[in-house]
């Protein structure tokens, strides 16, 4: 009999069903709740010379004894998939469904055990190709991506009565398309040359906003030693953000539906929250000593003001590395959410979390080469309102054999940007702060055991009226024994957030059976 190709033994689909007995002891002197649950999902990595696919996704329906359960389903999962379709030509997709906060004021849920508040429901994904070939000397690049995100309705959010109320994000559909071309430096001239431009469209539907921006730059980069560089650019852009305004009562309050959101008033014009138009520009070091290491940093003026950028990555060995991220934008929560979903690697750390984090915080790869990423400072709320995003990120992973390690953490900040003026509460002007760091670590215990545990904690502040700023933290440990196709999970965990006036702390523990297929 033949042997198989390399490409078809590297793939590996687990589809599975699931059932789990859950406990939640409220340590401030609350109930205990329990109940049960049924799940099923799939596990599923494709890795081969042309197709990269990862796929990790669980529906969990709950089962209350007590009535007391203010959510009775979940979905969670993840999904990054590359396709070379021919040479220079591959389609990429991706897609997340995990829980997000809703009002950046509100209860920080750790954990989504047991009753949450603060939290809804969010599902984004984005497809589309990318081109990467050369004519002559030059490159030429290019890419489009179509992505979509939506929101559920969050329930309760725990802001005190008598805030200004926020609005509930609904669902946006984003275009992006992006082209460069070049040549790099030695080729033609001693500089490397490369002009570009990008075009993005995006469609809420809340208040129907629209955002549209659109920017050409050319940069050029100039070698000063071995391995380090200098580089510049200079750009033109524009960005228009606009939306109308919500319906109104006699009273002068927004009116809602039934999940919350405003209504958005049909007679009102289209106002104007942000008209950008003008020349930016940024300079700064590439340094690249070896394959394994690389360092851009520059600083510039864009979007009226001082603006820092950056990225470095370095692979310590073929499972262990660093990935260090700075940025600066003007975005909304669907852009830069299918922003980084497009940013995640195709090989990611599989990890066994009944307690349903693992892909609303940090992600970790399976390589050094790619670390992985932090979703922490986008699934700080949901707003609807656009805003500049600045902040940094970094990941680390290690590993050897069957233990790994992760840590991820980062600092993020939003500048709101609305339509200023009229009698109501607008977000325009205001901003909030987000700071965030996650260990976690795994290791097999004999051939059929698993041990894994993880830390988090975080820090969300506003200036919007009603917040007190408010600290998050966490820990969990869970151990898996497989009996051939039948797994058996038992996990604890405490969660918990404090605020002033306020603490909550919660003891958790599931026993849990999978049987994979």
């Amino acid at each position: 009999m033949a042997a198989a190709p390399a490409s078809a033994q590297r793939a590996r689909i687990t589809p599975y069903i699931d059932a789990s007995q859950v406990v939640a002891a409220d340590l401030n002197g609350g109930d205990v709740l329990t109940y049960s649950t049924i799940g099923a999902g799939i596990d599923a990595s494709v890795q081969s010379r042309r197709v990269e696919v990862q796929v990790s996704y669980r529906y969990e329906h709950r089962f209350d004894y007590q009535n007391k359960l203010n959510n009775d389903h979940t979905h969670s999962g993840l999904a990054t998939v590359k396709a070379k379709v021919a040479p220079g030509f591959s389609i990429e997709a991706g897609g997340i469904a995990t829980r997000t906060r809703s009002d950046i004021r509100g209860d920080v849920q750790t954990s989504n055990v047991g009753n949450f508040s603060n939290s809804a429901q969010v599902f984004s994904g984005y497809i589309g190709p990318n081109v990467a070939t050369h004519l002559g000397p030059m490159f030429v690049n290019g890419a489009y991506r179509f992505g979509y995100t939506k929101v559920e309705a969050p329930g309760q959010t725990g802001v005190a009565p008598g805030q200004p109320r926020l609005d509930n994000y609904d669902d946006s559909k984003v275009h992006v398309a992006t082209a460069s071309v070049g040549v790099k430096s030695g080729t033609v001239l001693p500089v490397g040359i490369t002009a570009s431009g990008s075009y993005t469209r995006e469609d809420a539907g809340q208040l129907d906003q629209r955002f549209e921006g659109k920017y050409g730059r050319g940069d050029v980069v100039l070698p000063v030693a071995q391995g380090l560089a200098v580089a510049g650019g200079v750009g033109y852009e524009q960005i228009k953000i606009t939306q109308r305004d919500p319906l109104r009562d006699t009273a002068g309050n927004p009116v809602v539906d039934g999940a919350g959101r405003f209504k958005t008033d049909p007679n009102s014009p289209r106002r104007i929250a942000y008209d950008l138009d003008g020349v930016f520009w940024d300079a700064g070091v590439i340094w690249r000593p070896s394959r394994r290491t690389f360092l851009e940093a520059r600083v510039g003026r864009r979007y009226g003001s001082m603006s820092y950028t950056g990225s470095l990555s370095y692979q310590a060995s073929p499972g262990s590395g660093i990935q260090i991220g700075v940025y600066d934008t003007v975005q909304t929560f669907g852009q830069q959410l299918n922003g980084q979903l497009a940013t995640l690697p195709t090989a990611l750390a599989s990890t066994t979390d009944p307690f349903g984090n693992q892909f609303s915080g940090c992600v970790y790869g399976t390589t050094g080469a790619a670390a992985g990423g932090c979703m922490n400072g986008v699934f700080a709320s949901a707003a609807t309102s656009a805003y500049r995003a600045r902040g940094v990120t970094a990941v680390a992973v290690a590993g050897r054999g069957g233990t790994r390690f992760g840590i991820g953490g980062g600092w993020a900040r939003r500048d709101f940007i609305a339509p200023a003026g009229g009698t109501a509460f607008t977000t325009n002007g205001t901003s909030d702060t987000s700071i965030y760091a996650q260990l976690f670590a795994s290791t097999d215990v004999g051939p059929n055991g698993a041990l894994q545990g993880s830390i988090l904690g975080s820090y969300y502040n506003s200036d919007i009226p009603g917040n007190d700023g408010i600290y998050g933290w966490g820990a969990n440990t869970a151990y898996t024994h497989r009996f051939g196709r039948l797994g058996a999970t038992l996990s604890a965990g405490v969660f918990g957030f404090e605020r002033e006036g306020q603490s909550s702390a919660s003891a958790q523990a599931l026993l849990g059976l999978r049987y994979g297929f």
